[in-house]
Parts: C-alpha cells; structure tokens; sequence
C-alpha cells in the first residue's frame, strides 16, 4: 500500500485554532479543485509513492506532536484513512485539511477535520458537499476563504442556514490577500456580530511555507 506524497516539512501552523504551533505537514498529491486564488499547485501531479511505514519514519525525524495531512486534497486517496489512524495509533494529533467536497464521514473520529466551503470568487462553489456540515464532530473546524463582498454574504447566509449544524464550531474567515484587506473584513464581522475568527494565514506573515 502506498500513497503519493508531494512533500513532508516542518513549519509553523498558519491557519485554524493552531494557529503558531510548530506542526510537521504532510502534502498529499493531487487536488479535484482549482480554486482561483489556489496558492499550491506545485501539489496537483508531483509526488513520489511512498508506504506508510516510510511516511511515519519521515514524520518521525521531527520532534513535533502534531501533524497535518493536507493537499491538494488528501480525501481523494483511498488510504489517507489509514494513514491518519496509522498517525494516531503512534500517538500523533493530526488536522487534515480538506476541500470540503469529499466525504469526511471516512476520518477516524479523533481526527480533527479543518474543512473549507467555497466561496463563489473560488469559482468552485458548486463542489461543496454541504452535507458534510452534518457530518462534523464537535472538534471539527471549518474555513471560509473570502475574496470579495459577495463571498462574505454568501458565508454569512451559510451561517444561517445552518445555525443547527455549525452551532459551537470554531468557524474562521480568512481573507484572499490579493483581493480583500483584513481590515475591511474584520470591520464586516465586527458589524455583523458574527461569532468567527478572522485567520491571517500567519505562516504568510512569517514568510514560512
């Protein structure tokens, strides 16, 4: 059994609730979406085949609790379950980050799932599978990437729509640098009273992938 890794390194953690923890993230290869502000298509094709055993012997030459398996989109490989349990097992904390257009029923339930919805200026908005917004844990987490006004209404009614299913998720608006000030985003949440936090993607900040 082997999975396509594009890479493994160490960093610090940019985005969610663990936000500035030191993390070891391991890339997965291949992505369904191409999101227009996508900053990692290095990831779509490239990639070497590796077992898991050689995954975690990797993972294991950082001395780091936590780990993030991401993509592209880690969900569209078929082992990437048991990779995770594999992490688990080993005694790791593991986010994967997904897309939110595979189904997130397959993680391990001591996985956290940090999940985006698309926004329409993703131009990928009609792949959400808004059915997975039943299928979050209480530790679960979700992202709206948000470039323009028409995202940030779109989010907003989101958050209506589904009071029952998001009610005491920790919810994050992050905003497309190129196109939206976090200024005036932050300005938009603090006139509505939304209950989510503003990520600055901080591993951007730092100038750290």
């Amino acid at each position: 059994m082997t999975i396509k890794i594009n890479e493994i390194f160490y960093s610090i953690q940019g985005e969610s609730s663990y936000a500035g923890w030191p993390c070891v993230f391991v890339r997965l290869t291949g992505c369904n979406l191409r999101c227009s502000y996508c900053d990692s298509h290095y990831a779509f094709y490239d990639g070497t085949d590796m077992s898991i055993p050689e995954i975690i012997k990797e993972v294991e030459k950082y001395n780091c609790n936590l780990v993030e398996v991401t993509g592209g989109e880690p969900l569209l490989q078929n082992e990437t379950p048991d990779l995770i349990r594999s992490l688990l097992d080993a005694g790791y904390r593991v986010l994967v980050e997904t897309n939110g257009s595979q189904n997130i029923s397959v993680l391990d339930e001591c996985t956290v799932a940090i999940m985006d919805v698309k926004c329409p200026s993703s131009e990928m908005v009609t792949h959400n599978d808004l059915n997975n917004l039943s299928n979050l844990r209480g530790h679960d987490e979700i992202k709206f990437v948000i470039g323009t006004e028409k995202d940030y209404l779109f989010a907003k009614k989101l958050l209506l729509d589904y009071k029952t299913e998001l009610t005491g998720k920790k919810v994050h608006f992050a905003p497309v640098d190129e196109s939206l000030s976090a200024n005036v985003l932050a300005d938009w949440i603090l006139r509505d009273g939304l209950n989510v936090r503003l990520n600055l993607q901080l591993h951007k900040i730092l100038e750290v992938r």
